[in-house]
């Protein structure tokens, strides 16, 4: 049975979807998008996905082309109609369709394309890896300057990503300066000293929703957190070390470049942030 998928306010078998061959998205990559997860049928962190998208669209000078509450009904027809209990719903948004080519912005008043679409994902807050933990390489950072903008230039990410795997490996952690700048699709941690440290905000890394609500819990639960840059090396000499996304959750990460972290095992802060992020969020899913 084919999915249910959203193409600017319509619902359409996915194999009778369409989007123009001059749209800006397809041609400059001049696009944002959003995945907010789903467990149990309900969506995690929607409030915090609809805020960074408004933000992603204005710093790109984009209309926003659909309120809050039309996001949300357009997801949840989704879940329902795609029969998701567990799994992703990805959202995209255009410049549009201007009619041709050119470096140009399109005319104000060129209609944004919205694209929706779910991925189910059985069991996603039970992966196994999160009992086994991330082994990471390091790869260096070559992506522009602005990704505190979730577009969907991911094309180094992507390269990134398969270096990894064709270095058997499970994620790449993206380097500038000597510095961990982050994963490529997360954002990076390590634990020193009894201290939760992960890189600031600033243009140089995206602003993750998960990131946010992990480090909300983690002080709320009287952890101790600097948010500072650290090194691939003090990242191996590191008592244990993590990731942050909206489908890993909160990841361990057990070797870094060959290097064991925390002697190779899952550690006690992570699987701690991991429960804590779950059950909280399910708490608050709608």
């Amino acid at each position: 049975m084919a999915r249910t998928v959203y193409v600017n306010g319509e619902y359409l078998p996915e194999d009778q979807a369409t989007v123009s061959i001059f749209d800006r998205g397809f041609l400059m990559a001049d696009a944002v998008y959003e995945v907010v997860s789903v467990l149990d049928g309900k969506l995690l962190d929607f409030a915090g996905h609809m805020a960074r998208l408004t933000r992603s669209l204005e710093a790109l000078e984009m209309d926003n082309p659909l309120s809050e509450d039309e996001y949300l009904d357009a997801h949840r027809q989704l879940v329902e109609r795609n029969g998701i209990t567990d799994g992703l719903v990805y959202l995209q948004v255009s410049r549009g369709n201007p009619g041709d080519r050119d470096f140009a912005y399109p005319p104000k008043g060129t209609v944004p394309t919205t694209v929706m679409f779910t991925q189910a994902k059985p069991g996603l807050a039970d992966a196994p890896a999160a009992r086994t933990g991330w082994k990471i390489v390091s790869v260096e950072d070559q992506r522009w300057g602005r990704r505190d903008i979730k577009t969907v230039q991911l094309l180094y990410p992507s390269m990134a990503k398969m270096e990894a795997k064709a270095r058997g490996a499970d994620d790449a952690w993206l380097i500038e300066d000597g510095k961990v700048t982050e994963g490529t699709s997360n954002n990076a941690y390590i634990v020193k000293d009894g201290k939760i440290i992960t890189r600031e905000l600033s243009h140089d890394i995206l602003h993750g929703i998960t990131r946010a609500a992990v480090l909300r819990f983690a002080r709320e639960a009287q952890m101790q957190v600097e948010e500072r840059s650290f090194t691939l090396a003090e990242a191996q000499a590191a008592a244990e070390a993590f990731v942050t996304s909206a489908s890993a959750f909160v990841m361990p990460v057990v070797e870094i470049d060959g290097t064991s972290v925390g002697g190779g095992k899952v550690g006690p802060v992570a699987t701690r942030l991991r429960e804590i992020y779950l059950e909280e969020s399910r708490k608050t899913a709608i």
